[in-house]
């Protein structure tokens, strides 16, 4: 822990609550569209409502509803759910360098479920160590929105017309496009990740050689060789890491 960290921090659940709100609005809209997606695949509203709640990873969920829909293998599912969620180690490690002395390794552990990339950007930049009662406010609604979200997009896939929610089973898909549309304008070497990633795709999905790799391996291969690829011609300086 940081020996800067060890007087308690000032900051309190409302104020978690308050810093949390906006990131919980955000989270309905983008779990309904999950929900949504998990009733195209006659995955039951209960079982999406479980996913979400044991899981708070919106790409991670989406990649093993897919595998689970398909009856793929534990395997596949291991390995997607380490690549795709391997970022939070880095944000785990970081964020546990920001925390009070009222952050037992108890309530790190219990803590460190409800880490996504909009709380820990939240938490990250608090110019104070945060402690337990502020991170728990922060992740109070969130984690309620994304919960809310899924079982309301779920029943509302089982209610609506076929061709409505045929239209919003894209939702998720364009909201990753929105995602890294952006950093790819301003970073080649983000462009550069995702052109490759696509291309390696369509590879190992068009190219009669590689029908016997399953699609969700070729998830995974993809995005191993594309990391690999872009940590060597585009490293990030060390100016950029601090």
């Amino acid at each position: 822990m940081n020996t800067q960290t060890n007087k308690l921090s000032t900051y309190t659940f409302k104020n978690g609550l308050k810093d949390g709100l906006p990131i919980g609005l955000g989270y309905l809209s983008v779990s309904f569209a999950f929900g949504v997606q998990a009733s195209l695949l006659n995955v039951l509203p209960l079982i999406s409502l479980m996913i979400s709640m044991t899981n708070l990873t919106s790409a991670g969920q989406l990649a093993g509803l897919q595998i689970i829909a398909s009856m793929g293998t534990f395997l596949e599912i291991i390995l997607i759910q380490l690549i795709i969620n391997s970022r939070y180690f880095l944000m785990s490690i970081s964020l546990s360098q920001k925390v009070d002395s009222s952050f037992t390794f108890s309530k790190r552990l219990i803590c460190s479920a409800f880490i996504t990339d909009e709380i820990y950007a939240v938490a990250i930049n608090k110019p104070k160590s945060i402690n337990t009662d502020y991170f728990l406010g922060l992740s109070l609604l969130p984690y309620i929105g994304w919960a809310t979200g899924t079982i309301i997009g779920a029943l509302a896939g089982n209610i609506m017309p076929q061709v409505i929610v045929s239209s919003l089973g894209i939702a998720l898909y364009a909201m990753f496009i929105a995602i890294i549309i952006p950093p790819s304008i301003k970073n080649v070497g983000v462009c550069f990740a995702v052109v490759l990633g696509g291309a390696i795709s369509c590879a190992l999905y068009y190219i009669p050689f590689f029908s016997f790799i399953s699609p969700h391996f070729s998830v995974i291969i993809s995005a191993l060789l594309t990391s690999v690829v872009c940590a060597i011609f585009f490293p990030v300086k060390k100016e950029e890491e601090e």
